[in-house]
């Protein structure tokens, strides 16, 4: 049912218009993704965008400092993802930083308040009675919450980066890159870049009020949070546009030389990455699911006590706790992914390939509501189709938690807003952006919704769409098969989300080839002009063994960290048969 293709990016590459001291082939990727030979191929902190062009930041400026200079209670309220969890600790640390003195921070539990700044959540902080609420990646949809809040006499900024809805919340401030007008030119930016923007911002006002200069003391510096940026960034899958790579690039420059906070180190050690060697797809692989974890299966303020804590111990205990989650998260998630693509086969067998739907809803009444769209990524990687996976509430809820993964060229909340306008009041709550989208709906408006929802899909997925597409960087030769070029392509990114991993294509023949763990493929290959074979390695390759003698392989040009020693090592994506 899901087509793989591979197909070569077009860049129109002029090798002679491109710096001669960049490798021919690095150019030919930067190309490719659309920089310029003139662009600066370095990301340097000096290239962000001026935090002015971000909109209301003078006001959210001026009702952060009418609470420090009152000592108000700050209560940061933050998301149970890893956005959510950096942007609090990057919150609470700056906010101190900058001499704020009664800060705190509170995360929504997923189960009893749902997402974001909810009426619950806040008559729950009616305790403390905090005289301003900061939230972090979220309060852009919160109408009700913000409405409970002024009603306590609590102040409200909202910092969020999704897309809002036909109202905006009644917020003493808010400061989003998506609202309608704001010249923010990055609205990639994750909601814990918002955040970083707006301490940048409160330091500029300080700096100008002479506030540093008055207290005898310099000016912090916000670098330092810069590590916590990157990861939230990456985590949340946003493109990595100039800017946002200008933060990651940044972050993953204080980690290799060793300055990260002790919370993210402990996270490195844990997960088994060296700190000198950490790229961007280490956030994304260790340290973001440990984060999410605590945040699906527990309490979200694990992950940030790990995070804003200055004590190695501490960190260190934290983190395997959360290394702990995260091996449950696993065994829990691959029980249900085996379950949805059970479903997914004895649909097909019934009916048919043909009759499958283009937009997929999927549920089983013992499924984890903190793991589901773990489950719809899964699926939507499997099957090329937007998916949405649901799971009760809570144990008894008739109430349905629904988690939603797309593919290019479909944007999910928009979608969802279609549903909405074609069946007005089904869902009960929407939100999110292009790619991930939450909802939550009655157990009884389940089968309407999967109808709705495939007939939106249908409506805007053509065949093309459907076709999955595995991009290329061209072929290499045979001399590009070297440890030089493969320790350049790995610092060179940071790649991510819109920036993809260089992937190459080539014709090889199999010299050998064995079993690694129960379903890795470990090969060695040889290609024409070349003498040595070439190790590769190929995870949750069962569907590909045997491989064919010879063969075309998409795939990246890697090292292999073994012993301590880097060796060049090919990852293969996807291979085929000649």
């Amino acid at each position: 049912m899901r087509a793989l293709t591979i197909r070569r990016r077009s860049c129109g590459f002029d090798p002679r218009a491109w710096p001669t001291q960049l490798h021919p082939v690095l150019a030919r990727i930067y190309a490719a993704r659309g920089m310029q030979c003139h662009d600066p191929f370095e990301p340097r902190l000096a290239q962000l965008a001026d935090p002015l062009a971000l909109g209301g930041l003078d006001r959210a400026c001026e009702l952060l400092i009418e609470a420090m200079d009152a000592n108000g209670r700050i209560c940061i309220v933050g998301d149970f993802d890893a956005d959510g969890a950096t942007g609090t600790a990057v919150a609470m640390r700056g906010l101190r930083l900058l001499g704020a003195r009664n800060v705190g921070y509170r995360v929504p539990n997923r189960f009893r308040h749902g997402y974001g700044l909810s009426p619950g959540l806040v008559e729950e902080l009616c305790d403390e009675m905090p005289a301003l609420i900061v939230t972090v990646d979220n309060g852009i949809a919160s109408h009700a919450g913000v409405a409970a809040a002024r009603a306590h006499g609590m102040r409200v900024i909202v910092t969020d980066h999704h897309l809002p809805g036909a109202t905006l919340p009644d917020a003493h401030a808010i400061v989003n890159p998506n609202l309608d007008g704001d010249g923010f030119p990055s609205k990639a930016i994750a909601g814990v870049g918002v955040m970083f923007y707006l301490l940048l911002a409160l330091r500029s006002r300080l700096r100008a009020a002479g506030r540093f200069a008055q207290a005898g003391q310099g000016e912090p510096d916000l670098s330092t949070l810069l590590d916590l940026v990157a990861l939230g960034t990456v985590a949340d899958l946003v493109p990595l546009d100039a800017n946002n790579r200008v933060l990651v690039a940044a972050g993953l420059k204080r980690i290799r030389a060793g300055r990260a906070c002790a919370g993210l180190t402990a996270l490195c050690r844990v997960a088994g990455r060296e700190c000198a060697r950490f790229v961007a797809s280490d956030f994304a692989f260790a340290l973001a699911p440990r984060i999410n974890a605590a945040g699906r299966l527990e309490d979200m303020g694990l992950g940030i006590e790990c995070l804003i804590t200055d004590d190695a111990a501490c960190a260190a205990e934290l983190a395997e706790r959360l290394s702990a989650i995260n091996a449950q998260r696993r065994e829990m998630q691959t029980a249900m992914v085996d379950q949805a693509e059970a479903t997914v086969a004895t649909f097909i067998t019934e009916h048919g390939g043909d009759a499958f739907p283009h937009g997929v809803v999927l549920f089983q009444p013992d499924w984890h509501p903190g793991v589901v769209g773990l489950v719809a990524s899964k699926l939507k990687e499997r099957l090329h189709r937007p998916v949405v996976a649901f799971a009760p509430a809570e144990e008894g809820s008739n109430e349905l938690r629904g988690s939603a993964r797309s593919i290019q060229g479909f944007h999910l909340r928009d979608a969802l807003a279609d549903v909405d306008t074609r069946c007005p009041g089904m869902i009960a709550r929407f939100g999110g952006h292009a790619m991930a989208a939450g909802l939550t709906l009655a157990a009884m408006h389940l089968a309407r919704f999967a109808e709705e929802f495939d007939a939106v899909a249908r409506g805007r997925l053509d065949a093309d769409l459907l076709e999955h597409i595995l991009w290329s960087d061209g072929e290499l030769g045979a001399g590009d098969f070297c440890f030089e070029l493969a320790a350049t392509l790995r610092y060179a990114g940071p790649w991510g989300q819109a920036f993809a991993e260089p992937a190459f294509d080539n014709v090889f023949r199999v010299e050998s080839w064995r079993l690694v763990g129960e379903q890795h493929m470990q090969l060695r290959m040889l290609i024409d002009g070349r003498a040595e074979s070439i190790e590769a390695i190929m995870f949750n390759a069962a569907d590909y063994m045997p491989p064919p003698q010879r063969l075309r392989a998409l795939y990246h040009l890697d090292l292999d960290n073994w012993n301590g020693r880097d060796r060049l090592r090919l990852r293969v994506q996807h291979l085929e048969p000649l």
